[in-house]
């Protein structure tokens, strides 16, 4: 693929930072310059690619000669010594490179050609030491690496100062990889599951984790089974034999108390919530155990905050508002009591119960002001304990892994049903959704939340990558665990060792595998865009391009560009066909882009360029007179 790649906006991001950042150099660091200009005491100034520096030199020198330096001094002064003697204009690159290895004493091996060429032509100085580095990591490639990729790494390492380290390297090259992530997340989650070694409880954090990620919907189809056991709890029109296969599916998946019974299980209400408090946002279940441990002589200020918390829920239709503003009425009417308060308590929880598994299936990915989804609404309505989202969200995955062990057709009707409404339920809400969970269950930036005061530190522990450090530094790992875990380790490290900052330019890369309903993808997102003064990004300029691997439609590149509020969308893809199945959904598109204060320019459908000889080096030259970050390659 040649119309638009992963190295390109790498390679303009490069050009960006050579042209912005000050030159540095190192002691024992080789680049080449020409001479501009001599001053008195052997000082001259030295053009290195676009930019200019005052040096020492150790011999006089002749304006306009060009020369490799090496650097022999950097404090006070920089201090330069020639490697090579004056290169004229008619000197080829090649002619030059095989001066630099003899003066050098470097070996003139193709690898070291290779590096050598690279970083003479990005004009990037170098030491010996890093290229005899590169020139041995080069030199073993993992499979699937190309040599321009590496390359572009080594490039990354030496300009931002990396340490040269082998799993420095070795995560770069694997950040800048598009495909693979699905594999190598697969391989590790096979030797998991089969491994008798590790702790349970780790393995067990590590597979809820996996699961997570490969099943981003299975909290869904949970909440949709668990709408489904209330409503046939709830209906006396439901058969003994439903409401009891209802009652022990959530039993056995522990959503309810082993206690639970069809005559008791909808009055389990949580006895060690606190009470309301005024201007609060609270779970349904806090709700009915304010009126519970209300005093009679305070129903006026309960019954205010009641009907406030009624009028502020989202996920409950104008209709039901009513029906519980008619329930609250009643009881203001009556004279207070404790009796009278139990039994509207009763009246809400059955009618607030009702509502929300109704709800549920048209507001699976909905969730009210204060980030509760109507299960976490259900659940706080009959579980003992006031359970955070994180923890309910296990609940359903569980309730899923019960549903498919249960032998019952009732049970196993009802998943099928739950796994059919939420295909039919997916939109761009479910897309947002389901990258959402896998990113949050990767833990790809872990260390940056924990520098948040605010941030929920057991939800973090709970992640992928925190808790892949904790199995590796187990001395209980077997080599292929522990092999499989440092390369997911290394693809994500990747990522943020590919993303990055150059000034006012900003880099974002994530690597997502994504399963959805049995289809396995890989995508990658890059951002490219630009940060304003105040230190915010700049919404009215960016690029995002959008690298997706699928088994229908194979590779897929999606590059978006936005120049003041403008955008353009090309779709990368092999398969013309894909064209009369995109036309109708650009009217949608350019709806939800000016929903968001942004114009649609054209959806463009082009093929792939023909594949050309790799070459070592790629010139990336900028529009003239062109704002924002597009560039011509």
């Amino acid at each position: 693929m040649t119309a638009t790649s992963f190295n390109s906006i790498q390679m303009q991001q490069t050009a960006l930072t050579s042209a912005t950042q000050p030159l540095a150099l190192k002691q024992g660091q080789v680049f080449h310059g020409t001479v501009k200009q001599l001053f008195p005491d052997q000082m001259a100034e030295i053009q290195v690619g676009n930019q200019k520096l005052i040096a020492k030199l150790e011999v006089p020198l002749k304006a306009g000669d060009a020369h490799f330096f090496q650097v022999t001094g950097a404090n006070p002064q920089t201090e330069l010594k020639v490697v090579t003697g004056p290169m004229a204009q008619t000197t080829s690159p090649t002619q030059q490179l095989n001066q630099l290895l003899e003066s050098m004493n470097l070996p003139k091996t193709t690898e070291m050609q290779q590096v050598l060429a690279h970083f003479m032509k990005a004009q990037i100085p170098i030491s010996k030491e890093q290229l005899l580095q590169a020139e041995m990591w080069l030199k073993a490639l993992p499979e699937g690496i190309s040599k321009a990729d590496a390359l572009l790494a080594l490039q990354k390492m030496v300009e931002l100062k990396m340490p040269m380290t082998n799993d420095v390297f070795q995560a770069l090259v694997s950040g800048q990889k598009t495909a693979g992530m699905s594999a190598t997340m697969d391989a590790f989650a096979q030797l998991l599951a089969k491994d008798t070694v590790i702790a349970a409880s780790l393995k067990q954090n590590l597979m809820q984790q996996v699961q997570t990620i490969a099943k981003p919907f299975d909290v869904e189809t949970g909440s949709l089974m668990l709408a489904k056991s209330i409503q046939l709890l709830t209906n006396d029109a439901s058969s003994i034999s439903e409401r009891l296969q209802a009652l022990n599916i959530l039993k056995d998946a522990s959503v309810l108390p082993q206690q639970a019974t069809l005559q008791n299980w909808s009055t389990l209400i949580a006895n060690n919530t606190k009470p309301l408090q005024s201007n609060a946002g609270h779970q349904a279940g806090q709700i009915i155990q304010a009126i519970l441990t209300a005093k009679p002589e305070n129903t006026t200020q309960l019954i205010e905050q009641l009907k406030s918390w009624t009028a502020g829920q989202n996920l409950l239709t104008n209709e039901q508002k009513q029906q519980l503003n008619q329930i609250i009425d009643r009881f203001s009417q009556l004279p207070p009591s404790k009796q009278a308060l139990e039994v509207f308590a009763k009246q809400m929880q059955e009618q607030l119960i009702k509502a929300f598994a109704q709800n549920t299936p048209e507001r699976l990915f909905t969730q009210d002001s204060n980030g509760l989804s109507t299960k976490d609404q259900l659940l706080s309505l009959f579980r003992h304990e006031l359970a955070r989202p994180v923890q309910n969200e296990a609940l359903m995955r569980n309730l899923v892994k019960v549903g498919i062990e249960s032998p019952q057709p009732m049970i196993q009707q009802m998943l099928t049903q739950a796994d059919a409404h939420v295909q039919s339920s997916m939109d761009s809400k479910a897309m947002e959704h389901a990258l959402k969970t896998v990113l949050k269950s990767l833990g790809i930036s872990y260390e940056a939340t924990l520098a948040n005061k605010s941030a929920d530190l057991q939800t973090i522990a709970h992640q992928l990558k925190p808790q892949l450090h904790t199995l590796l530094q187990e001395a209980q790992i077997t080599p292929q665990l522990k092999e499989a875990a440092e390369m997911l380790m290394t693809r994500m490290n990747g990522m943020q060792l590919a993303s990055g900052e150059s000034g006012h330019q900003h880099q974002l890369i994530m690597q997502v595998p994504l399963e959805f309903f049995g289809k396995k993808m890989d995508a990658t997102l890059q951002w490219n865009g630009r940060m304003k003064d105040d230190g915010k990004i700049d919404a009215n300029f960016a690029r995002i391009l959008f690298y997706l691997q699928m088994e229908s439609m194979k590779e897929t590149v999606i590059d978006m560009q936005v120049q003041n509020r403008v955008v353009t969308v090309t779709v990368f893809n092999e398969n013309f066909d894909i064209i009369p199945l995109a036309e109708p959904l650009k009217a949608a598109l350019k709806i939800g882009l000016a929903e968001k204060e942004y114009q649609l320019s054209g959806v463009f459908i082009k093929q792939f360029e023909k594949a050309k000889p790799e070459k070592i080096s790629t010139v990336v030259e900028q529009q003239e007179g062109h704002s924002g970050v597009d560039y011509r390659i």
